[in-house]
């Protein structure tokens, strides 16, 4: 058979899961997609540790360590999150070895009520990464305008980012321009630049489904013919800016000292649209040193289908800039859009945090007053949970 994800990976495009639950590493399945499937890399973020928390008894023993010690609930949430990426990060390190620390991340996300408080996120980020404590951690950072500062400070200090929450083209501009004043303060500062990781985590299918909402709106034929090319236009763009800021002057300077450029990672990358192929996300953003971090459904569907047709994006920058000409002709006012998305993504992420402490909340008390199998109590604000924000 022919090892379809195997292509992909050869294509420079680095396989990472949007996934991680105490469910999948005990039983092996991390391990396994690892060893089988090309997988290279984790995601979490909190809608999916509130659905992973709600669905397995693997937490049970944890909680009802924590209910006696009379630990309050947002450090028992930090408590089993941060168990889960240190298993992970452990699980991945023969990836990351083997990359010379390229690969073999796992990501774990400050708290999303601090996306406007930049101090605070730097503050979380340093105690997230001397807690998990493992070489090839991301500490994932909303690119906010607050975020912003935060993702150079934190670098500065030696910790690998990922940034999220990346919708528009220039706001990732300004992330590249805080990810290499970030490591030109970590220079400065003695690290060894070659040990810093970062990705920027650009947004994919809740573009389109945003556009195509407006598009619908419209109702004209050549507003309906524009559904489904916004997404993948915008990646495009994104893609031609990261390779002009990675060929200039300043970038070689750091990379002589041992930097790893900050790659491109193609989040929200599962299809929300039936009529959609099920894997565009996946084969039309295919180029050297990216990264698309996909839903498990998603790597299968590849294995199976997916079709590696060399890079589908560096040749394609001008019709992409049709696609937002055509947009903007339309009544499409793009700027909205990518307005629109960063404040309900910020928002969706704070109500999946919330009813992840809720559900941890209960299953504290349960845990306490020995009703068993106290994870469950989580169970319903979970499932709330992953309505309102979904995967990334």
């Amino acid at each position: 058979m022919t090892d379809l994800l195997g292509e992909l990976s050869a294509a420079g495009v680095a396989i990472w899961l949007d996934d991680l639950s105490r469910t999948r590493l005990s039983s092996g399945g991390l391990d396994q997609l690892r060893r089988e499937k090309h997988l290279v890399g984790v995601t979490s973020n909190p809608t999916i540790f509130a659905k992973a928390l709600s669905d397995a008894d693997e937490y049970n023993w944890q909680l009802k360590d924590l209910a006696i010690r009379g630990v309050d609930v947002e450090e028992s949430v930090r408590m089993l999150t941060t168990y889960d990426v240190r298993w992970a990060c452990d699980v991945m390190r023969p990836a990351y070895d083997a990359s010379a620390g390229v690969d073999g991340r796992v990501s774990i996300e400050v708290d999303p009520r601090l996306a406007h408080e930049t101090e605070k996120t730097v503050a979380e980020a340093g105690a997230l990464w001397w807690l998990i404590d493992r070489p090839n951690l991301f500490i994932k950072i909303p690119a906010t305008e607050a975020g912003l500062p935060a993702i150079t400070a934190t670098l500065a200090q030696g910790i690998s980012v990922n940034v999220t929450l990346i919708f528009g083209l220039d706001r990732y501009s300004q992330v590249m321009e805080a990810f290499l004043a970030g490591l030109e303060q970590a220079k400065a500062n003695g690290h060894d630049l070659s040990k810093i990781g970062s990705v920027a985590s650009f947004f994919v299918s809740r573009v389109d489904s945003e556009v195509d909402k407006r598009l619908e709106k419209i109702g004209s034929d050549e507003a309906k013919a524009l559904r489904g090319k916004a997404a993948v236009a915008n990646a495009r763009l994104a893609y031609e800016r990261y390779g002009k800021v990675f060929s200039s002057d300043r970038w070689q300077a750091l990379a002589d000292a041992g930097a790893h450029p900050q790659r491109p990672l193609w989040a929200s990358t599962s299809t929300k649209n039936p009529d959609y192929r099920d894997v565009i996300y996946v084969e039309e953003l295919i180029a050297p040193g990216t990264v698309n971090t996909m839903p498990e459904s998603v790597i299968h569907a590849y294995a199976d289908h997916g079709e590696t047709r060399g890079d589908t994006i560096t040749g394609a920058y001008d019709e992409a800039r049709k696609v937002f000409t055509d947009l903007e002709s339309v009544g499409v006012d793009m700027s909205d859009v990518i307005a629109t998305l960063e404040r309900e993504g910020v928002e969706k992420f704070e109500a999946s945090w919330l009813e992840l402490l809720d559900g941890v909340r209960k299953s504290l008390t349960a845990a306490a007053q020995g009703t068993g199998a106290p994870n469950k109590a989580a169970k319903g604000n979970a499932q709330a949970a992953e309505q309102a924000g979904g995967n990334a």
